[in-house]
């Protein structure tokens, strides 16, 4: 059943105002970055910090305040069920790695599905000032000025992101980056697929790709992206195949087809 318009609009307006809110928090952290307790999760490259654990729970508190029947998943604290149909979508720092190195390139991300469907997507990137907001039907915006892309942006006249993790072959990525550069490409990795995301939204990028994310990654930017007037690949997002994860591929008018086919060759190489 599709939401009605007030229960979306009171969403967008709450998301907002957690995300200013909650990039204030990640911020007062990361000038104090060098007292932060880190802790490693899968790997040397796979890491928390109590910043990522106290934004989450803000951000929680702050939806369970104001909409108590809605679902969350955070990346942090897992999955809260809800009665209302509404699940929130939460990466409290996209770009933890970045973070606690010092560097600019993190953001939070807040999305929410209408049971399977993507409505809404908010991501702030406090180190810029930047605030990205889009429902569906709506459009989306850079601190209130409407995102419009242009389809003259293609892989050879413009940045392509790339993503990758120790989850992917470097085999894989190796393949990417050589197919990309063969078609006249060129690519940058910052860090946060979800900043990247918000960049392709902003025309900044052609596209991005990155063969294995998880939903709290992409969801806010794949809604940023389509109400800009960009394509994404579907994620999956029913029951528990949210929790698995999966490639993330969103581009502009003038890009998607080009890295749509780069993204499969390079996933045929992923199964050979």
């Amino acid at each position: 059943m599709s939401p009605s318009t007030d229960a979306l609009t009171a969403r967008f307006a709450v998301a907002r105002e957690i995300a200013e809110e909650a990039g204030s928090l990640a911020l007062d952290y990361f000038r104090r970055r060098k007292d932060l307790t880190i802790e490693i999760k899968g790997g040397l490259q796979d890491v928390v910090s109590i910043a990522d654990k106290n934004v989450e729970t803000l951000i929680r508190d702050r939806l369970h305040t104001s909409f108590p029947e809605d679902g969350i998943l955070g990346e942090e604290h897992g999955v809260e069920q809800g009665s209302s149909g509404f699940t929130w979508v939460v990466d409290p720092i996209d770009g933890t790695s970045a973070f606690v190195h010092g560097l600019p390139s993190w953001c939070v991300s807040i999305a929410l599905l209408n049971d399977t469907d993507l409505v809404m997507g908010v991501i702030r990137v406090p180190c810029d000032d930047e605030s990205f907001a889009a429902v569906k039907g709506g459009g989306a915006t850079l601190n209130g000025e409407p995102l419009r892309l242009d389809s003259s942006r293609t892989l050879q006249n413009s940045l392509t992101g790339i993503g990758a993790n120790h989850a992917v072959p470097a085999e894989m990525i190796g393949a990417l980056i050589a197919g990309l550069m063969a078609r006249g490409g060129n690519y940058i990795r910052t860090g946060s697929g979800a900043q990247m995301l918000a960049s392709v939204a902003a025309g900044r990028l052609a596209g991005f790709y990155e063969p294995s994310m998880h939903a709290w990654d992409c969801l806010a930017g794949y809604c940023l992206v389509a109400e800009a007037g960009g394509s994404y690949r579907p994620f999956p997002v029913a029951g528990d195949a949210i929790l698995d994860g999966g490639p993330v591929l969103a581009a502009g008018p003038g890009t998607f087809e080009d890295l749509s086919a780069l993204a499969t060759e390079c996933e045929r190489f992923l199964k050979s």
